[in-house]
């Protein structure tokens, strides 16, 4: 029976053979078929594609807003966003999960313990994401036990440590949700007007500025928007990424202010707090002496110790955006922002385009010679032998190492770490004073520090 089904299919198999042998076109066919089939092949080899049929290959990657005359379709895309963050707040644990998982967590521990902490293997770690449910399975993996697996000698993790990358990774997750409902065009971006409408709402869950009067929350608002757009957008766009918002640490400060028992030096030091705003607010209106709620070029010059040069304001005033000569409160914003965090790239950015005059990129010896001009001219009003500028252009170069050694770059400045002190030398009288007398200041901080063991 086998043998007649294989003669069956060996007689089958050569009838087929034959008959595709069995070719009756003529040669000029084949080759036209022959020509046809080479360009298809060679084309697609090519990169190139049949524009026809392009269509089904090529995904739709672009779907325009909806305009604002077209409600229906603004008020259907708005829905679909709230529908769609409510499901993925849906995925987030809650409180009670998380304690449920600390439970777990906390039953599966193997012991010794490292110090005060509690440790769990990698298979007891699997065990516990086996019974923590659903919402927890992306936080169990080899990948995130490799990240936490530091000197253990038995292989282990911190139980603290694993808890909190959960807890921060839920929190980031709640706060880009609730950053999101503020985005209104829905492109992953706040612009303004979204991030104070979220900082305003945001007040009256932060005990640290219950003490704020409503009359003053415009300006608060201002000023924390201010930090956010200083250093997250610094080509000026009007928008910054809810990513970027995220990855800072100034949410996190702003958050702080959640503790009720936060200390006093940590609120000064906090650019958020309610002190640290009515300090900078204060000091705004102390510079206004006319009370018109702006401030001229004169009254600026009072800014801090007094001692900024006058070339330095006339530079300011000449690229700030002002009002008929004089500046509002967010100009003074940026403007102090910029000065207390020179060590920061968007603060040097800021201050490197005052010292451009020319916009050419670079600073050369003669804007320096210009900037430090001005600080010559200072020392003598004071009574003090002026610095030949020689000396000082030479400790610039020394200090910042260009890669061209007759200019200088923004870049050249952020890469030498010492940009800070370059400006200070430059643009302040009292800046290149600390500079100058470095040496004095240091011996007399040790001569304090020393006191102060002896008496203790």
């Amino acid at each position: 029976m086998a043998n007649d089904k294989t003669a069956h299919w060996k007689d089958l198999l050569k009838r087929r053979l034959a008959s595709a042998n069995k070719d009756d076109r003529t040669d000029e066919e084949k080759t036209a078929e022959e020509t046809k089939l080479f360009t298809k092949y060679y084309t697609e080899w090519k990169g190139g594609r049949n524009e026809s049929n392009s269509f089904k290959h090529i995904p739709r990657f672009y779907y325009r807003l909806p305009a604002e005359d077209e409600v229906l379709l603004q008020k259907l895309r708005e829905e679909s966003r709230a529908v769609f963050l409510q499901r993925k707040s849906r995925e987030l644990l809650d409180n009670e999960e998380l304690q449920n998982l600390w439970f777990l967590l906390d039953k599966h521990q193997v012991p010794p313990t490292s110090g005060d902490e509690a440790m769990i293997s990698y298979e007891s770690f699997l065990k516990v994401g086996e019974k923590a449910g659903a919402k927890c399975k992306l936080f169990f993996t080899a990948r995130v036990y490799a990240k936490l697996l530091h000197n253990d000698p038995y292989g282990r993790i911190s139980i603290m440590q694993f808890f909190n990358y959960v807890m921060r990774k839920v929190w980031l997750h709640q706060t880009r949700i609730g950053l999101s409902l503020y985005d209104v065009a829905g492109q992953g971006y706040l612009r303004e007007s979204d991030l104070e409408n979220y900082i305003l709402e945001l007040i009256p869950t932060l005990p640290q500025l219950d003490g704020l009067e409503k009359s003053f929350y415009s300006f608060y608002v201002c000023t924390a928007v201010r930090k956010f757009f200083f250093f997250l957008d610094p080509l000026h766009t009007g928008k910054i990424k809810i990513q970027d918002i995220l990855a800072c640490s100034f949410l996190d400060d702003l958050l702080e202010l959640r503790d009720e028992d936060l200390s006093k030096e940590t609120q000064e030091s906090n650019w958020f707090s309610a002190p640290s705003a009515l300090r900078v607010y204060g000091q705004y209106l102390n510079l206004d002496k006319d009370h018109n709620g702006m401030l001229s070029k004169e009254e600026l010059s009072r800014y801090g110790t007094g001692t900024l040069t006058t070339v330095f304001l006339d530079r300011v005033y000449q690229e700030c955006l002002t009002y008929d000569g004089e500046m509002d409160y967010k100009t003074y914003l940026d403007f102090v922002l910029a000065l207390e965090n020179r060590k920061e790239p968007a603060a040097l950015q800021y201050i490197f385009k005052l010292l451009d005059m020319e916009n050419k990129g670079y600073l050369n010896v003669f804007a320096l010679n210009y900037f430090f001009r001005a600080i010559q001219e200072q020392m003598k009003i004071h009574g003090q032998e002026p610095v030949s500028f020689q000396d000082v252009k030479d400790e610039i170069f020394d200090m910042v190492k260009p890669k061209d050694p007759y200019r200088i770059t923004l870049q050249d400045l952020v890469n030498s770490g010492q940009g800070d002190t370059v400006t200070s030398i430059l643009i302040d009288l009292n800046g290149f004073w600390t500079y100058e007398n470095r040496e004095v200041l240091v011996a007399n901080d040790t001569d304090s520090n020393t006191t102060d063991l002896d008496d203790t």
